[in-house]
């Protein structure tokens, strides 16, 4: 590290400089900052009055019964889907008349499906979808006018629709092709990946607001901890070789920085880890296996800015959070120079992406809170659906008129669920 780099960090943490003081109030009641021009505006929109929802009644064993065999479903990061329908049958965008809706939502649990160590199982969410898929098509008219481009699902799986956690075999999967035409709601996003289509709404993972709420430090704790994470370096159970795991990022993340003393990092996952991150300045958000992780969310509710080291990553609500404005984005390959990075940031512009992230309506709009709150991730999800208002005309098939094809994909996902 160049030497002014030392000089800058022992000005921010062992004199009274502007940084130590003031920053280390943001997080609770410190200072906030809206966010100028028309992302704060469409952050703070009313979904409420400009699109109405019908909500499929589907068996209980596409979802009810599902949870109430594993009810661990309800707190892993995939939960959305499961918020989401909750959500959606008391919202006031529901409508019950088919004939006046806009979109049209099918509540299937395809991640509830979990190891004994809690680790969500892809491998039947294919058949299940195109189980209800079929359902709905047989039973309603609506799926068959425009083959789903007016229906949206919610596929939180590590690589959404492609249905499978290792990306090599997500892949060569692909989109499942009945979803082809569907918008899809998924935490998974990467430009120019095919697990990703044009038009899908990237949104964050679930993370308990409750237990998020339950950590919270005293609104004047120092931020004493320069740079943060807690994780895998690497998973010698899946990439024994190395280097394929995290596209070799937290290796080098670990190897660079494991004995560099701005740099809190382990693989230990500490009783206090919500607290340390409140004591934390810059938070890592590297890629997994999949290029999201609920760190992102964890950073932005505690008010510790992201650095985000995930190449063509995709962002929850891109059209509403200013991700460049919050956080900070490190090119995989610069990770071996992320203490210099990190530390020629200069204080002002610290001070403004905490003031930036102290803003309420950041928070909010990455949480599935119960009951919903104005401007959270519900909303934000249904902003996204209204800006994709009205529907071209040309997604409407003729009479009799076929675009999917019902028998493409592996030979696996035809059988019956």
């Amino acid at each position: 590290m160049e030497i002014w780099g030392w000089v800058f960090i022992g000005i921010l943490f062992l004199a009274d400089f502007v940084v130590k003081i003031e920053p280390f109030k943001l997080g609770r009641s410190q200072p906030t900052e809206r966010i100028s021009g028309s992302a704060g505006d469409v952050l703070e929109d009313n979904p409420v009055g400009r699109l109405k929802v019908f909500v499929y009644e589907l068996p209980s064993k596409y979802n009810k019964k599902i949870l109430q065999k594993d009810p661990r479903c309800l707190n892993h990061m995939f939960a959305a889907e499961i918020y989401m329908h909750r959500f959606l049958l008391s919202s006031p965008v529901r409508t019950l008349n088919p004939e006046e809706a806009d979109w049209f939502y099918t509540p299937v649990y395809t991640t509830c499906d979990l190891t004994p160590n809690g680790l969500p199982l892809p491998f039947k969410s294919p058949r299940m979808m195109r189980s209800a898929i079929q359902l709905i098509s047989s039973n309603w008219p609506y799926w068959n006018r425009t083959e789903g481009a007016d229906h949206f699902f919610l596929v939180p799986h590590d690589f959404g629709a492609c249905f499978h956690y290792q990306e090599e075999k997500a892949i060569e999967r692909g989109i499942l092709p009945l979803l082809q035409r569907a918008t899809l709601v998924q935490t998974f996003g990467q430009r120019n990946h095919v697990c990703l289509k044009e038009g899908s709404i990237t949104i964050p993972p679930y993370a308990p607001p409750q237990k998020m709420q339950t950590h919270l430090i005293p609104d004047k704790t120092p931020r004493s901890i320069f740079v943060y994470f807690r994780g895998l370096f690497y998973d010698v159970g899946n990439d024994p070789e190395g280097g394929y795991y995290a596209r070799g990022a937290r290796a080098a993340v670990w190897e660079n920085f494991k004995d560099n003393p701005l740099f809190d990092i382990s693989t230990e996952h500490p009783t206090t880890y919500y607290e340390d991150m409140q004591r934390a300045v810059f938070c890592l958000c590297p890629l997994g296996w999949a290029p999201w992780s609920p760190r992102l969310v964890e950073a932005v509710i505690f008010g510790c800015i992201p650095v985000i080291i995930a190449d063509d990553i995709v962002l929850p609500f891109a059209d509403a959070i200013p991700w460049e404005e919050i956080g900070v984005f490190v090119d995989e390959k610069d990770v071996p120079n992320l203490d210099t990075i990190l530390t020629s940031i200069p204080p002002e512009v610290i001070l403004r992406k905490q003031r930036l992230l102290a803003n309420p309506s950041m928070k909010q709009a990455m949480l599935f809170p119960q009951p919903a709150q104005p401007g959270d991730a519900f909303h934000q999800v249904l902003n996204g659906l209204a800006r994709k208002l009205p529907h071209d005309k040309s997604v409407y098939l003729k009479p009799g008129e076929r675009v999917l094809n019902w028998t493409a994909g592996p030979f696996g996902d035809l059988k019956p669920w």
